[in-house]
């Protein structure tokens, strides 16, 4: 029961300490400036029907979520993987003919399924 109480006493000190600090920061004149600032801008951004992101792509069109890392940037280590080649798959039984760069290919994984990835890689031609 004692630590109950303990609790309880350390979280009333937590909120003492936590209401001085948001007097002191609300007292401050710099967090009014940013304050008033954050609300104008909102009222702005809401006037002409704009988000955060299409504000931040405006002033700042190389953010970095507006495009995808570049191929060699520190994303991928500085390592680029080289681009894969198109293979062409033709089906002896049934003379279909597909064209694709990985093994994600609808038909291709049926073909896997219904006669063996073995016997499906030895249709392939690759192309350049």
């Amino acid at each position: 029961m004692s630590s109950l109480i303990n609790e309880y006493r350390a979280t009333e000190e937590a909120i003492k300490e936590l209401q001085a600090r948001l007097q002191n920061l609300s007292q401050d004149d710099k967090l009014q400036t940013e304050l008033e600032f954050e609300g104008k801008l909102r009222t702005l951004m809401g006037e002409y029907n704009k988000s955060l992101r299409d504000v931040i792509s405006i002033m700042d069109p190389d953010a970095k979520f507006n495009k995808a890392p570049k191929a060699g940037t520190a994303a991928t280590g500085g390592k680029t993987r080289a681009s894969r080649k198109v293979k062409q798959y033709k089906n002896p039984n049934n003379g279909e003919v597909i064209e694709t760069k990985g093994g994600n290919h609808k038909t291709l994984k049926e073909w896997k399924e219904k006669w063996g990835s073995e016997e499906v890689e030895s249709w392939v031609t690759l192309l350049d």
